[in-house]
């Protein structure tokens, strides 16, 4: 297994860079076999008919509270929106609970409540789960997993593969915020302005999109890895070129500050009410109207283009005219970060 240099596991294998592509790519894919799983999709989707959208996500995020939001509702809207990408209606969700010796019932109660919250606003029922207590110093507090389903929207056909050269590349709100936002209170920065996460979930603002009509292609929400992990999956994916403009792409300005300040590119930084949109050029404006005319996509925008030239790559033309290679990540920027 060509996993690099590591015998054992280490952060990075979790930062959806190179390392987790790797970890996929050698270990997992060819352990579990090559169908629904090859596509490396944010969901799966399952018979009968080709109708249920199926995925599930683990969160371990630190700290457990942070600026806009909380381990709990971040753990809803998260697989909410991966169901979500692939133009399904979320329906359900189950939840299990790793819970540390020690965590205080109190704040348990605060994120269980959060949980509640996040799911009767994306119109989702939770309807199983699990929960598990480990020795005092194993569990970090909590660790959460839910898994979603959902009913595939008929005729929607949305996954990485079907992006092709003329599509647009939509993004629908400023990037890195919810990377800050974490890192803003593990370093103790402090800025005229707070960051606060993006955290949010997206599917009414997908089915308002997917409502319009447009042939949507691809959609995808850039968590770990940021912007710039995610469109290299889905240039390695459809095998095609993507050319982004640098200065286009949506950032706050304190959050680039903060960028700055620990030496990061807010590409690489993780969102979590944030979603890529590729579709064809002429369907644009419509996508774009659509997402502003919420609060998830007032910033909405169109920041590239997907080319038939340097396929599986993306390149950022920069305020100086020139082009540089956007390379994903080997491990990640910041652990621990959802």
């Amino acid at each position: 297994m060509p996993l690099r240099d590591h015998p054992s596991i280490v952060m990075g294998h979790g930062g959806g860079g190179q390392l987790s592509a790797e970890l996929i790519e050698h270990l997992f894919v060819p352990a579990f076999g090559d169908g629904e799983l090859a596509e490396l999709a944010d969901a799966a989707v399952l018979d009968p008919g080709g109708l249920i959208s199926f995925s599930t996500d683990t969160f371990v995020v630190r700290p457990r509270f942070f600026p806009g939001g909380n381990i709990g509702e971040l753990a809803v809207n998260g697989t909410v929106n991966d169901v979500a990408m692939r133009g399904a209606l979320p329906r359900y969700l189950s939840v299990g609970l790793i819970l540390e010796e020690g965590l205080p019932l109190a704040e348990l109660g605060v994120i269980v409540e959060s949980m509640a919250a996040a799911a009767a606003h994306a119109g989702v029922t939770i309807v199983t789960g699990d929960t598990k207590v480990v020795d005092r110093g194993h569990g970090d507090g909590i660790f959460i997993n839910t898994t979603g389903i959902g009913i595939l929207r008929e005729g929607a056909d949305i996954r990485p593969q079907r992006a092709e050269p003329g599509d647009v590349i939509i993004v629908s709100g400023n990037v890195g915020d919810h990377g800050m936002a974490i890192m803003s209170v593990r370093e103790g920065l402090e800025f005229e302005a707070s960051i606060v996460s993006d955290t949010a979930a997206l599917n009414h603002m997908i089915n308002d999109v997917l409502d319009t009509g447009t042939d949507v292609h691809v959609l995808r929400d850039p968590t770990r890895g940021g912007l710039a992990a995610s469109l290299n999956e889905i240039a390695t994916a459809a095998d095609v070129g993507v050319l982004i403009e640098e200065r286009a792409i949506p950032v706050d300005r304190t959050v680039a500050a903060a960028c700055e300040i620990l030496g990061m590119d807010p590409m690489y930084v993780a969102n979590e009410g944030k979603v890529v949109a590729f579709v064809p050029a002429a369907d644009a404006d419509r996508v774009l109207d659509t997402m502003r005319s919420h609060r998830e996509g007032v910033n909405a925008t169109v920041i590239g283009e997907v080319t038939s030239t340097h396929r599986g790559m993306v390149a950022a033309r920069t305020p100086l005219g020139s082009t540089r290679v956007v390379d994903m990540q080997v491990g990640e920027q910041l652990p621990r970060i959802c």
